[in-house]
This record gives C-alpha cells, sequence and structure tokens, in this order.
C-alpha cells in the first residue's frame, strides 16, 4: 500500500524563467519574451475579470468560481463565524494534459 502513495512536489516557475528560456528556444530577445507573457497574462486577467471562461488549448480552462457566504467555526476557539462570499479563479486540465501526465 506505501508504494501507491504519489509524493508531490511544488516547483516555482517564476516567468521571468519561462521568458528565458522561451527566448532561447525561440531565438528571441528575453525582453520580446518577457512581453508577450505579460501581455499573455494581462489578456487571460481581462476576460477573467469580465467573467468568461479562458481557454488555453492543450492545458485547460481558467475561470472564476463564485463562493456562497457560509458559516464556518473559529479552531481556536471553536466559535462560529460567517465566512462572506468570494470569487476564486479554478483551473480544469485539458485532456491532452491529464494524458500527458
Amino acid at each position: 500500500m506505501a508504494d501507491d502513495k504519489v509524493v508531490t512536489k511544488v516547483v516555482t516557475i517564476p516567468l521571468s524563467k519561462v521568458a528565458a528560456e522561451l527566448a532561447e528556444k525561440h531565438e528571441m530577445s528575453k525582453k520580446a519574451s518577457t512581453e508577450f507573457l505579460g501581455a499573455f497574462v494581462d489578456l487571460v486577467v481581462k476576460h477573467l475579470k469580465k467573467g468568461n471562461k479562458v481557454r488555453v488549448t492543450g492545458l485547460g480552462i481558467l475561470q472564476v468560481r463564485k463562493r456562497p457566504a457560509r458559516m464556518g467555526r473559529n479552531p481556536a476557539t471553536g466559535e462560529a463565524i460567517k465566512i462572506k462570499a468570494s470569487k476564486k479563479v479554478a483551473f480544469r486540465a485539458a485532456k491532452e494534459l491529464k494524458e500527458a501526465v
């Protein structure tokens, strides 16, 4: 049973590193690749703010999901507290990504 456990490691890849690898792979300047990535992120954020789903082919779908207000409990005191309604960005992996992993 212990062999069935999947060890997960969180890897943070900053946009600057992605931009550097794109620049190297596609023979472009780091400045141009950084501007491209910045424009891509801005475009995704713009559409999410409008309430649109953003599908990145081969990667997945990003969308804003509304979470209703609810009652929670303060773990330190056990006191019931009201948790405000909020919006969260959700990601659903594309079939290609799931199969690749």
